[in-house]
C-alpha cells in the first residue's frame, strides 16, 4: 500500500524519508525514521513502526546498514509481513521484502538512497524514484526526495489511488528541519509539494530562531 525512498545527502550529511500510500496518515507510521548524524529507516507494507526506532538505535551504536537490517528482521516476529530499508551514515544501503509483502513489491538501490514499494502498479516505480533522486545532486535533500516521490507516481504509483504522503528531513539537530504531512487528500503528493513550497523559503528562519533568536529575522 506504500512507496517510499530514504536517502542521505552526500554533501551535507542530511537524512530524509518521503512516503505515500493509499492508507490514511502513512507518514505517522512510516515516515519519521531518520536521525541526524545516524541514518534513515523505511518500515512499511504491514507496518511495525517499532522497527524504525530499533533500527535507528542500532545505527547510532555504529552498526552498518546490512547488519542493522539483519538485526531488525530477526528482532521481532512476523518478518514475512514487513518491507524494510536502511541507509547508514556512510551512504550504504540495505533492503528486505518479506514473502508476505502485498501485491507487486520491488526495491531499488541507488547512490546514498534506496526506494521500495508494495502493491505497485508496475515494477519500474522504485527505479524511476532513484533516477529522479540522483538527477540533481545540487538541490536540497527535501527537493530531491519530493522529485523522487512525484516520479514514482508518474511511473504508475500504486494499484489504488494514493491518499496520504509525508516528508521528514533531519540535519544537525535533534529535531527535524522538515516534517510535513498530508494525512488524507485526493492528490496528496501535489498537496505536499504545495505545503513544502510555502514552508521551504521559511525553513532557515525557523532554524535560526531555535539556534539564536537574537539573530533571527523579525516576525509578528
Amino acid at each position: 500500500m506504500t512507496f517510499s525512498i530514504i536517502a542521505r545527502c552526500r554533501e551535507t550529511g542530511r537524512f530524509g524519508v518521503v512516503v505515500t500510500s493509499s492508507s490514511i496518515a502513512v507518514a505517522s507510521r512510516c515516515g519519521r525514521w531518520a536521525r541526524a548524524g545516524v541514518g534513515a529507516i523505511a518500515t512499511q507494507n504491514i507496518t511495525d513502526p517499532a522497527l524504525g526506532q530499533l533500527g535507528l538505535d542500532l545505527l547510532e551504536e555504529g552498526y552498518g546498514a546490512e547488519a542493522v537490517l539483519r538485526s531488525i528482521v530477526a528482532a521481532r516476529p512476523f518478518a514475512d509481513f514487513r518491507q524494510l530499508a536502511v541507509v547508514d551514515v556512510n551512504g550504504a544501503t540495505a533492503s528486505y521484502s518479506g514473502a508476505k509483502s502485498l501485491g507487486l513489491y520491488k526495491e531499488q538501490h541507488g547512490k546514498d538512497c534506496v526506494a521500495c514499494g508494495n502493491l505497485l502498479a508496475n515494477d519500474s516505480i522504485p527505479k524511476a524514484m532513484v533516477q529522479a533522486f540522483e538527477r540533481d545532486g545540487s538541490s536540497h535533500l527535501g527537493e530531491r526526495l519530493l522529485a523522487a516521490l512525484a516520479a514514482g507516481l508518474d511511473a504508475g504509483g500504486e494499484t489504488a489511488p494514493v491518499r496520504s504522503a509525508g516528508i521528514f528531513v533531519v540535519d544537525r539537530f535533534v529535531w527535524p528541519v522538515i516534517d510535513l504531512r498530508v494525512d488524507w487528500h485526493d492528490h496528496p503528493i501535489d498537496e505536499l509539494k504545495g505545503v513544502f513550497a510555502e514552508y521551504f523559503p521559511q525553513m532557515n528562519d525557523y532554524i535560526q530562531r531555535a539556534v539564536d533568536p537574537t539573530q533571527a529575522p523579525g516576525y509578528k
